[in-house]
């Protein structure tokens, strides 16, 4: 059943141009969470909230029989379009990451880049998640972490933002270890957990990656909306972050932002074994 917030977090995601973001900015993070994963020829994997591709097309493209599944339509048509330009023969599935439409234990490998962290309710969403993957299977997820660029970024926007639903947790926490592991708790073995960063070369400027973010990131764009009429608020927004951009910002003018890459391994015994 589609719910008004659902389709508030369908509408946000289908704002601006997420697929130029997922292009622009961290085009090699889903093929690297795919090798993480160990995905191989064969197997059956689920890209859960896949935006337009980014892991599923690289799982593909390993020989993996992939779905890819999303809440927002619109980013599920470009990603069809941008696999057909790679060769990537995959199934697209509009799909809920709290209430995914799949069997229990389907899947050999089950994936999230920067997607899954950001359902409202984290332990619905990681309940779906092992729900999923067959025992023995693998979940891999890699979110932004609460201490990097991308956790900080909420931090900025969120006073300006209308208020999450009760019960709601911020999309970062996914970054964090002891939280994701509590998510999954004992139905997972084999953790393991590594911090890194992508580094974004894609801003001259502090002000430059405001603009791209303010006009394409969804999230971004529909706090400015929010704002639209009150210019006090949206030239504070404008400055804090400039503000935070700069703190992040190398000499060279590069930019690091860190990120959790996690993967376990769901308990009991292998199907099959």
């Amino acid at each position: 059943m589609t719910t008004p917030l659902k389709e508030k977090h369908r509408a946000v995601w289908a704002s601006g141009d997420y697929a130029a973001v997922a292009a622009d900015i961290i085009p090699e993070l889903g093929a690297l969470l795919v090798e993480a994963a160990g995905v191989q020829a064969g197997q059956e994997v689920l890209d859960v909230a896949a935006g337009t591709g980014n892991a599923a097309i690289p799982a593909t493209l390993a020989g993996a029989r992939v779905t890819a599944s999303d809440l927002t339509p619109s980013l599920l048509e470009i990603g069809s379009k941008l696999a057909a330009e790679r060769g990537a023969e995959l199934d697209w599935v509009e799909a809920d990451a709290e209430d995914l439409p799949f069997d229990t234990g389907r899947f050999d490998t089950v994936l999230s880049c920067v997607g899954v962290m950001f359902a409202p309710f984290h332990q619905t969403a990681a309940d779906e998640l092992v729900r999923v993957c067959r025992p023995g299977g693998t979940i891999a997820l890699l979110s932004w972490t609460p201490a990097g660029f991308i956790g900080h970024l909420f931090g900025t926007m969120k006073p300006y933002a209308a208020p999450p639903p009760p019960g709601a947790q911020p999309p970062p926490l996914w970054g964090d270890e002891a939280h994701v592991r509590a998510l999954l708790g004992d139905r997972v073995t084999a953790v393991e957990a590594r911090t890194a960063t992508v580094r974004v070369e894609a801003f001259a400027a502090a002000s430059a990656f405001r603009e791209y973010f303010k006009h394409n990131y969804g999230p971004t764009l529909a706090v400015y909306r929010s704002l639209a009429d009150d210019r006090d608020r949206t030239a504070a927004l404008d400055l804090a972050l400039d503000e935070l951009a700069a703190r992040f910002r190398a000499p060279d003018g590069s930019m690091e932002w860190e990120y959790l890459l996690l993967t376990a391994r769901r308990s009991g015994a292998p199907t099959g074994a």
